[in-house]
């Protein structure tokens, strides 16, 4: 797939070749100037027939787009645990705002707190949004297969570390991803009154799908006693570690 960014040349059969100024990857709208028009056109990915500068068409799916990369990240790990990476683990959160939800992938020891921080893998749905990659020299349409070959690529070092078994994250992992996917992730934070929920939370991951539905969801293995303590009060407040002194890019704030 070719790029498509500010400064592309395209073609359109009614206005001739342009520049495109603006580009909204989520909704599949860019604003385009045409010969010496001062003014720019929009036009939708998905109906007008844009083509780049050697004819090429672009193609956008009239479906909506994802919101959010966590369930390419479901699948993506999902196959790497068939071909023997179970000691990879998906954290997802959501942001203090609650518009968006990180992610953030390790391997190594199943520490939930204690996770190692290496530069790619992690990121934000609020990236996401405008720009639907993960990093790693992948493209918006790359294949769970695809997706775990340019991971290895990227990073070979830290990928190494997810070779050997955790069948009992392995199984449940399985079966939330042929429960939940393609249209549904999960979560592993919550803001209901700091208690924590008897059962897993899921989101959707684009617009207009609807509300969950589905059977409840355990929490992964190990992650209950986490959060409990003896005495009156058996459950603690959720407040998970953010670490940002590794962030190589600032996140948007929300």
């Amino acid at each position: 797939m070719k790029p498509l960014a500010p400064g592309t040349v395209i073609f359109h059969r009614h206005r001739g070749y342009g520049v495109i100024v603006l580009v909204n990857l989520l909704t599949g709208w860019i604003s385009a100037r045409f010969g010496s028009e001062v003014r720019t056109l929009d036009l939708n990915l998905s109906s007008d027939e844009v083509q780049h500068a050697d004819g090429t068409p672009i193609l956008f799916r009239r479906a909506p787009p994802d919101r959010m990369p966590h369930a390419r990240l479901m699948a993506m790990v999902r196959e790497l645990h068939r071909t023997g990476y179970q000691r990879l683990y998906l954290y997802t959160w959501p942001k203090p705002s609650g518009l968006h939800w990180r992610w953030h992938l390790f391997t190594g020891p199943r520490q939930w707190l204690e996770r190692p921080w290496r530069e790619g893998w992690y990121g934000s749905g609020a990236d996401y949004n405008f720009n639907p990659v993960l990093g790693w020299g992948d493209t918006p349409s790359a294949s769970p297969e695809e997706l775990a070959r340019l991971l290895a690529q990227f990073d070979p070092q830290g990928l190494a570390q997810a070779l050997g078994e955790d069948e009992e994250h392995s199984n449940w992992f399985e079966m939330v991803c042929a429960t939940l996917l393609p249209d549904y992730a999960f979560s592993l934070g919550w803001h209901d009154n700091g208690r924590m929920p008897e059962h897993l939370p899921v989101i959707p991951i684009r617009r207009n799908v609807p509300e969950y539905a589905g059977p409840p969801l355990p929490w992964p293995p190990g992650w209950r006693h986490l959060w409990r303590a003896s005495g009156k009060s058996p459950v603690l407040p959720y407040d998970p570690p953010v670490r940002t002194t590794y962030r190589i890019t600032p996140e948007p704030q929300d």
